[in-house]
C-alpha cells in the first residue's frame, strides 16, 4: 500500500502575533521537523507553506492565492503530487499539532489492516480521520483515500477559497479513530504554546515544571487562574461585576465552533451566544440565557446544518 503525505505549514498565525508555527520549538525540535517525523514511511510528502528548511526530497508548494485557508492547501498539495503515480492514501497533516506521531500509527495501521467486519472495511470508504477526546474530528490529522480526496477537491475547486476543511471533506465516508491522548492538541495560541513550555518572544522563560505539561493540566492551573482574574478585571470595568461566568463552559463552546467550523467561528459564536443571553436575561429575567443559547449553538456547530 502506498501513501503519500500533504503537511500543512503555510497559515499566518495571526494568534501568535505572526510568529511562525513551523519555526517554534518543542523539547528541542521544530514543529515542522516533528510533523515530517511523523510521516516516516511515507513515499512523497509536500509541504504546502514557506518553510524555513527543507529536507532533501521533500516537495514544497503554496496555495493560491496564499492563505486562502487549508482546504485551498490541500487542493495545491494534491497538484503538486500528481504528477507521481497515484498513492492509494494521503495523510494530510498540520504543523502544528507537536505530538501528531502518535496519531498517526494509529491511523497507518488502521488503512494497513484493512480489517473486514460483516462485509464492510473498517478503515472506511474513504478513509479514517483521528477524533479528539471530545469526539470531534480533527480533519488535519487523518488518512484519506486519493480518489475520493481528489474527488472532493474538484467537487469544490471554483470556491474553495477559505472554505473550511469539513466542508470539503464532507462527501467522504470516513472512519473515525479514537488516538493517544494529547495527539491532537495544537498551538493557535501563546497560551496553547505554554503547554508545550513555549514562550513568546522576549517573554521570561516558563519554569522547567511547566515544559511538556499537558494542556488540560496547564490550561486548568495556570490558564484558569489568569482567565479568571481577567474575566473579573473585564467584568467590573464593563460595569457587570458580579455576573456569574462559566469559563469552562465558553471555552468549551469555542473549541466546538473552532474544530466543528472554523477557527474564526469561536469568537463570532461565543459573542453571538453571549448577545443573545443578554438579550433574554433583559426581556425574561431569565438566568439560563446563557445555557440555552450554547445548547443550540453546540448542537448547530457538530450537524451539518450549516
Amino acid at each position: 500500500m502506498i501513501f503519500d503525505a500533504i503537511v500543512l505549514a503555510g497559515g499566518r498565525a495571526s494568534r501568535l502575533e505572526g510568529v511562525s508555527k513551523a519555526d517554534l520549538v518543542v523539547d528541542g525540535r521544530t514543529l515542522i521537523s516533528r510533523t515530517l517525523a511523523a510521516t516516516v514511511g511515507v513515499r512523497r510528502v509536500v509541504i504546502v507553506g514557506t518553510p524555513s528548511v527543507v529536507p532533501a526530497g521533500v516537495l514544497v508548494t503554496r496555495e493560491d492565492p496564499a492563505f486562502s485557508g487549508p482546504a485551498a492547501a490541500i487542493a495545491a498539495g494534491l497538484d503538486a503530487l500528481a504528477g507521481i503515480s497515484t498513492a492509494d492514501f494521503v495523510l494530510v497533516l498540520a504543523c502544528d499539532v507537536p505530538n501528531s506521531a502518535a496519531a498517526v500509527g494509529g491511523l497507518l495501521a488502521h488503512a494497513t489492516a484493512g480489517v473486514v467486519v460483516e462485509g464492510v472495511d473498517t478503515a472506511g470508504a474513504d478513509g479514517v480521520v483521528a477524533i479528539d477526546a471530545d469526539g470531534r474530528r480533527q480533519h488535519l490529522l487523518g488518512l484519506y483515500r486519493s480518489g475520493p480526496l481528489a474527488a472532493a477537491v474538484r467537487g469544490r475547486r471554483f470556491d474553495i477559497r477559505d472554505l473550511s476543511v469539513r466542508a470539503l471533506l464532507s462527501p467522504l465516508d470516513l472512519t473515525e479513530l479514537r488516538v493517544p491522548a494529547g495527539s491532537t492538541e495544537d498551538i493557535d495560541t501563546w497560551a496553547d504554546a505554554a503547554g508545550f513550555g513555549i514562550t513568546p518572544p522576549g517573554a521570561p522563560a516558563l519554569p522547567a515544571a511547566t515544559k511538556g505539561q499537558s494542556m488540560n493540566d496547564h490550561d486548568n492551573d495556570t490558564t484558569m487562574i489568569a482567565l479568571t482574574q481577567w474575566s473579573e478585571r473585564l467584568t467590573a470595568a464593563l460595569g457587570i461585576e458580579g455576573i456569574e461566568v462559566d469559563i469552562a463552559a465558553v471555552l468549551s463552546l469555542a473549541g466546538t465552533a473552532a474544530h466543528s467550523v472554523l477557527r474564526p467561528a469561536a469568537p463570532l459564536t461565543t459573542y453571538l451566544v453571549g448577545y443573545a443571553a443578554g438579550v433574554a436575561a433583559a426581556t425574561n429575567a431569565r438566568n439560563t440565557g446563557f445555557e440555552e443559547a450554547a445548547a443550540i449553538a453546540d448542537a448547530l456547530a457538530k450537524s451539518g446544518d450549516r
